[in-house]
């Protein structure tokens, strides 16, 4: 019996049974434990400029330690900048995860593909394990994969909409045509649209404005968590034929009461 707990995915060299990774912008640093708790998250990210080493609320205090760090390279302009921000984030948070995100864009915060891939190739040559978020284009894709890439992260919508899955036919190509995890990034808002995103195949969610908007932060985390291994489930048992027209009845059209 396929069950959440005996299915694993891999990102480069790491193993992981969660599928929910947690991002940790917006939060208090209390709330940011809870609702990791709850998440079950694996895979908490942070911005360089949250980690306050040797201050008195250093981030890092209130992350577990068995969940996996990821740096991100947030408000990073060009593939200069995240890749000095990459190497920093290492430095001091130990860990060689890396999620790329470069925006030159201040209106839409929409990711530079290009500048994008040019970071992954110089990163993933110095021995990061590269997630680069992206505009979800096919041919993007394959170039960092080609770069090094460890997996693929398309937005569903612009970061902190919340507007769900704006780009899910796009999502879909990369799902069937990109041979690495996509994990969808960026504008989940509900958890019924973390479920629809596992349905289609991806392989995880990373959510943060969802999560750190709602009213309960931890009862919030813990309905994504549930909505991502429902959808997971759904994708593993093969959903359902739909039927274009009409109906079709669920037991044989026979022994009316009439006859």
């Amino acid at each position: 019996m396929m069950t959440t707990t005996n299915d694993t995915w891999k990102l480069g060299k790491y193993e992981f049974t969660s599928r929910f990774i947690l991002g940790s912008g917006k939060y208090s640093h209390e709330l940011i434990k809870a609702a990791v708790e709850q998440a079950k998250a694996e895979i908490v990210t942070l911005a360089l400029r949250r980690v306050n080493v040797g201050g008195v609320a250093n981030i890092l205090d209130y992350i577990p330690d068995n969940v996996k760090l990821l740096p991100n390279t947030s408000g990073a302009r060009n593939a200069d900048e995240a890749v000095r921000i990459a190497r920093l984030s290492r430095e001091i948070c130990g860990s060689d995860l890396v999620k790329i995100e470069i925006m030159r864009d201040s209106k839409y915060l929409l990711p530079d593909n290009q500048e994008t891939i040019k970071a992954t190739e110089i990163l993933a040559k110095e021995g990061f394990t590269v997630m680069p978020y992206m505009y979800p284009d096919l041919n993007a894709a394959r170039d960092m994969v080609n770069a090094g890439a460890s997996c693929i992260m398309p937005l569903g919508a612009p970061i902190g909409s919340n507007r769900g899955l704006a780009t899910k036919e796009f999502i879909q190509i990369l799902i069937d045509e990109i041979d690495l995890p996509i994990i969808v990034d960026a504008g989940i808002g509900r958890p019924s649209q973390a479920c629809e995103a596992m349905e289609m195949g991806a392989t995880a969610i990373m959510a943060n404005t969802a999560i750190a908007t709602a009213g309960d932060i931890p009862l919030m985390a813990e309905a994504f968590r549930l909505a991502i291994e429902a959808g997971r489930l759904g994708y593993k048992a093969k959903l359902g034929r739909v039927k274009a027209k009409g109906g079709s009845a669920s037991s044989p059209l026979t022994g009316y009461l009439q006859d």
